[in-house]
């Protein structure tokens, strides 16, 4: 099936964000890690492998509108404090949320309404799993001191395997 140009170089465009959001989340779970705070390490490990699977799915509808994936990473930001790291990858997840909002009104005016309804799916994962829960702990951060909130994030750290 050949699809629209726009959308497949959106789509593209898309692909470099999810995969900075993957490898964003991934240093930054591992660092979690090397730190005890198994309980950031398997939360953000676990937003690093839905990142990996909204990638997936944008390279399987690039292939599918007979497009190339471009593999090109966007920029990644890595923090050194938990608080820095929380708020970068929030301030990463509102940019995509935007992105995907964009990528959205080009699918509808392009009339590729499967491609938006999966553009639509991965914003709701977005905006309700993904930064929502980073809003949660920057507040908490801020109700409970750091101290108090970083205690709470200690558990032993199983690594977990992709």
């Amino acid at each position: 099936m050949i699809g629209s140009q726009k959308v497949i170089d959106y789509l593209n465009f898309l692909l470099g964000g999810e995969l900075a959001a993957r490898d964003q989340y991934f240093i930054h779970s591992e660092m979690y890690a090397e730190w005890h705070y198994g309980k950031l390490y398997e939360r953000i490990h676990h937003e690093m492998a839905d990142e990996t699977l909204h990638a997936q799915a944008i390279i399987r509808r690039i292939l599918m509108l007979s497009g190339t994936p471009k593999m090109t990473v966007d920029t990644i930001n890595i923090g050194s404090t938990v608080p820095e790291m929380l708020q970068l990858d929030l301030d990463l997840e509102y940019k995509v949320q935007q992105h995907l909002k964009d990528g959205i009104a080009i699918c509808e005016a392009e009339h590729d309404y499967v491609t938006r309804e999966m553009l639509v799916e991965q914003l709701k994962d977005t905006e309700e799993d993904h930064a929502h829960w980073l809003e949660q702990q920057l507040r908490l951060i801020n109700m409970i001191s750091l101290p108090n909130y970083l205690q709470s994030q200690m558990a032993e750290v199983t690594p977990n395997l992709i």
